[in-house]
């Protein structure tokens, strides 16, 4: 009899909790609701798209402004970038009205079973409402305001207009915000050019954009692919035999961080300095679109005489020194790594140089560390051109040593 009068009262005091804490999310809701900020900016929307420059053959030779982003319309998209991206952030964005109640029960359960947040129940329309309106502090008032905030796009914008916000809105790390710049930022391709994998890759990038970016965290990056992977193929979005190619697909990244497909920057400067003259800081922003007289045949000719030209000058005398120097002082890989990368970020591969670290130096032998991972060895006759550098005697200044920024060039042989 006790007993049974004891489970009432616990259930009766869970239903009274539950009432109470319902009671102070209505009464935030109603005091909050007021105050939330008109939807402007999202029905009529105009994104910061920057000032590119262009070959008359249409190469990219330059790009001003603060954000990297290239705005594309929900029906451009592909599917598969579609079923990642829901795969990846909210497999019932087309069921909720803003909030995903599933969601969040689900996300409590899943983090009191794991004793700490593990899980978040943030919806594709709450990220809209937190990228557009709200800062990222963690607080009370801050959630409740993105849920409202959420409700109330999910009851201005039709479903398909939220996603394209979010899919042009995003920041996907190395400046690039929105889907489509991040394809060309990665890959060097457009949206319709990438495979199921590339998607996928794309798809993992807004849960955090620098923990999991391919060009610095290579393994992370690849881990976080393949959860997206297989949360496609338990939607359905994959069949088994399109998840295991997607699985084995190698990943081949731009070569070079750099937004351009082609070196022109003192012609793309002229054409900044022209357009600024006239515009002023408008320019950074609203998307011009400029042509130039230059080929990219001739573009590359000329390049190539002049690297051709300073390269044979070093070769004809003593080495000026290193480029700089990285103080490899980190017992971890994965954080060693991420100094390097940091070292390395912004230094082009141009003209088949390639920028690289020295993890080991001596006179007989070289181990080099590129972007992404990737190790170098050098060794025999292809150091004869830097021989005296790796010397006992070299002056301090002129040797190559452990933390030692260099550019490796690969010979006709494959070397």
């Amino acid at each position: 009899m006790f007993l049974n009068k004891w489970w009432q009262y616990l259930l009766l005091a869970a239903i009274v909790a539950c009432l109470a804490v319902a009671s102070l999310i209505g009464l935030a809701g109603v005091l909050i609701y007021p105050d939330l900020p008109s939807l402007e900016s999202l029905t009529d929307y105009h994104p910061k798209v920057p000032l590119r420059v262009y070959s008359e053959d249409g190469y990219l030779i330059g790009e001003f402004g603060e954000e990297r982003r290239a705005v594309v319309k929900i029906a451009d998209v592909p599917l598969r970038m579609k079923q990642a991206i829901l795969a990846a952030e909210d497999e019932r964005f087309y069921q909720h009205g803003g909030v995903d109640t599933l969601g969040v029960l689900r996300a409590a359960l899943a983090n009191v079973s794991a004793g700490g947040a593990k899980e978040g129940a943030s919806t594709i329309t709450m990220q809209v409402a937190r990228n557009f309106f709200l800062s990222s502090e963690k607080t009370l008032k801050r959630k409740i305001s993105e849920a409202l905030l959420a409700v109330k796009i999910e009851h201005s914008l039709s479903k398909d207009r939220i996603l394209e916000l979010y899919i042009n809105q995003i920041y996907l790390g190395q400046r690039s915000y929105g889907f489509a710049a991040a394809a060309q930022v990665y890959y060097g391709k457009p949206l319709d050019k990438l495979n199921a994998a590339e998607f996928a890759m794309l798809a993992g990038l807004p849960k955090a954009p620098s923990r999991y970016n391919p060009f610095t965290n290579l393994k992370r990056a690849e881990s976080r692919q393949r959860y997206v992977l297989s949360r496609m193929r338990e939607l359905k979005y994959l069949s088994e035999d399109e998840y295991q190619a997607s699985l084995k697909q190698e990943l081949r990244f731009k070569a070079s961080r750099q937004s351009r497909d082609l070196a022109a920057d003192y012609v793309a400067e002229i054409v900044r300095q022209e357009l600024y003259s006239r515009y002023q800081e408008s320019i950074y922003s609203s998307g011009i679109k400029v042509i130039t007289t230059i080929l990219k045949k001739n573009q590359l000719a000329a390049n190539d005489a002049i690297l051709r030209g300073v390269l044979d000058y070093d070769r004809r005398h003593a080495y000026r020194g290193a480029e700089g120097q990285v103080h490899l002082d980190r017992a971890d890989k994965d954080a060693l790594n991420a100094l390097m990368d940091d070292a390395l970020d912004g230094m082009e591969a141009f003209g088949g140089l390639t920028p690289a670290v020295v993890l080991e130096a001596s006179p007989k032998h070289i181990r080099a560390y590129r972007q992404g991972g990737f190790i170098e060895e050098i060794s025999g006759d292809k150091l004869q051109l830097m021989a005296k550098t790796l010397a006992e005697k070299t002056p301090e200044k002129q040797k190559i040593k452990r933390g030692t920024i260099i550019h490796l060039y690969q010979t006709n042989d494959g070397h």
